[in-house]
C-alpha cells in the first residue's frame, strides 16, 4: 500500500493503463458525488466487500478513496492481505479531491 497525495494520485492514475478506481464510501456518501469511472464497494458492508474483493484480479493497480482517507487505507490493508500488490490510498479522500468529479 502506498499513501498518495492528490497530485501524486492524479498523475499516477493518469499514466496507468492497468488501473481500477475503488470508492469504499457508503451509498449516501456516493450520492453526494464521486470520481468518474469508479467501482463502488462499501467497506462498511463487510460480507459483500470481501466477496467482491475476492473476485477482483490482484494484478490490477487499485486506486482507493473514501471520504477522508481512513477507510480507504483500511481497504488497502485488506486487499494487501488477500494478495493484492498494488493498492494506492488517496490522502484526504474525496473531501479534498480537486480533480474531476460527478455530482
Amino acid at each position: 500500500m502506498a499513501d498518495l497525495t492528490q497530485s501524486q494520485w492524479s498523475e499516477q492514475l493518469g499514466n496507468d493503463s492497468n488501473s481500477v478506481i475503488l470508492d469504499v464510501r457508503t451509498h449516501a456518501e456516493v450520492s453526494e458525488g464521486f470520481i468518474p469511472n469508479m467501482i463502488h464497494l462499501d467497506i462498511f458492508n463487510a460480507g459483500p466487500f470481501m466477496d467482491k474483493a475476492k473476485q477482483m484480479g490482484p494484478s490490477k493497480n487499485y486506486y482507493i478513496y473514501c471520504r477522508s482517507g481512513a477507510r480507504s487505507g483500511q481497504a488497502c490493508t485488506i486487499l494487501n492481505s488477500l494478495g493484492f500488490k498494488n493498492t494506492f490510498n488517496l490522502i484526504g479522500g474525496f473531501m479534498e479531491w480537486k480533480g474531476e468529479k460527478t455530482i
